[in-house]
């Protein structure tokens, strides 16, 4: 299982001068082929689920490969929400296994920014997610031309972004200093000397949206200037268009997944070892803690109940329970032979991270159902936290 916290990998990228690739995947094409340049040059990845791409796919059917692609693995990889809109696409982006989300208010006016921005923040980071923020604006849209969706760069000032990291508490910040989303016409011209600032006044990872038209020495000064993950999708629409033609110019539908794989993966491979990422994979694995789920299991009796009444509560706490911050999954269960139980029920809660234990065990929304409807129906219970061992080494005895 080689799915790692993100917060370590980039801060380790950053202290050790290189670049992730932050790669939009939207199908599986995409996710096979930026997979499968990892591997080859044994580079570390974030795979990114952009919101705004969402209209093409269902998230829900996605998601479950991408986890799986991340926990098979052998190289370091993070999955993230790009561009997330809203504090409930944030919510919902961790449930569905995201261990790093992004929230971007940067066209709203400074203040709304810092707001909800600090309310992404508090709640990931109660599940152990870091939250990547923005500030200035970088126009454009992800696989589009630039002239498409037309408004002017705000650049990021270095004074202006330090105030609004201390306000929020993100973990990256993605800045604003000439790059475009989607395809631009022209060469972009960045302000490398705004991006030094920047990076002396901050000290943290910084990240840079459209990387789309960049050409190798501007990838090298972005590097040098602190930028630890550069999100890349146009470009490889692009390839994997071209890919998708030729296939289907000779009536091949069958190869056409493998076709755009293949294209995928030879210009993320490219980037990779651009970016520096090419060879890391083994010190980010040995420095990167992995990212670990808890399941979170009670058992109990509920003797002085009626089972109506016992599944009419599993039932209002599947519902109750599943929305909170950090929980991914929620399932109830009865023991098969109820004569050799030593408790007849059970609950299994899947909790994203450690760090969600004690989140899950303050929140309003769990107190209020375990004092009313729990505890009283189950005064003879037992619980335990266990984390998930899938991959992982016991720990060295010396």
């Amino acid at each position: 299982m080689a799915l790692v916290e993100m917060k370590a990998m980039l801060r380790h990228a950053y202290e050790n001068g290189y670049a992730i690739g932050g790669v939009d995947v939207i199908d599986l094409g995409f996710l096979a082929g930026v997979i499968d340049a990892a591997e080859r040059c044994r580079a570390p990845v974030i795979l990114s689920l952009a919101e705004s791409h969402f209209r093409h796919y269902d998230i829900e059917v996605l998601m479950p490969a991408v986890e799986s692609a991340a926990q098979r693995a052998s190289v370091p990889v993070a999955i993230h929400l790009d561009h997330g809109a809203s504090l409930e696409s944030a919510v919902k982006a961790i449930r569905l296994g995201c261990n790093g989300v992004m929230v971007d208010a940067s066209e709203e006016p400074l203040a709304i920014n810092r707001t909800r921005t600090r309310e992404v923040v508090q709640m990931a980071h109660a599940c152990g997610v870091p939250v990547e923020g923005e500030i200035g604006y970088v126009p454009g849209e992800e696989g589009e031309s630039a002239e498409l969706h037309p408004g002017a760069i705000a650049y990021t000032d270095a004074d202006t972004a330090e105030d609004y990291v201390k306000a929020t508490g993100v973990d990256f910040l993605a800045v604003s200093i000439g790059t475009v989303h989607g395809r631009f016409r022209r060469k972009p011209e960045l302000d490398f000397d705004r991006l030094e600032q920047i990076n002396t006044t901050l000290r943290m990872p910084l990240v840079i949206h459209g990387g789309t038209g960049l050409d190798d020495e501007q990838f090298g000064h972005l590097v040098r200037r602190g930028v630890a993950k550069i999100n890349y999708y146009t470009a490889l629409a692009d390839a994997a268009e071209q890919a998708a033609r030729k296939v289907m110019d000779n009536g091949q539908y069958a190869h056409l997944f493998d076709c755009v794989s293949r294209a995928v993966s030879e210009e993320t491979e490219r980037c990779m070892h651009l970016w520096g990422s090419a060879g890391r994979a083994a010190e980010v694995l040995s420095r990167c803690p992995a990212w670990e789920p808890v399941e979170h299991l009670i058992t109990y009796n509920a003797e002085q109940a009626d089972p109506a009444t016992v599944y009419a509560t599993m039932e209002e706490g599947r519902k109750v329970l599943s929305a909170i911050p950090g929980v991914r999954s929620v399932e109830t269960g009865e023991a098969i032979d109820v004569g050799k139980a030593r408790f007849q029920y059970c609950w299994l809660v899947r909790f994203t991270h450690p760090a969600v234990i004690s989140s899950y065990r303050d929140h309003p929304s769990h107190t209020a159902f375990a004092d009313r409807h729990f505890r009283p129906l189950a005064p003879e219970r037992m619980s335990i936290d266990y984390r998930l061992l899938r991959g992982l080494q016991p720990p060295d005895p010396h």
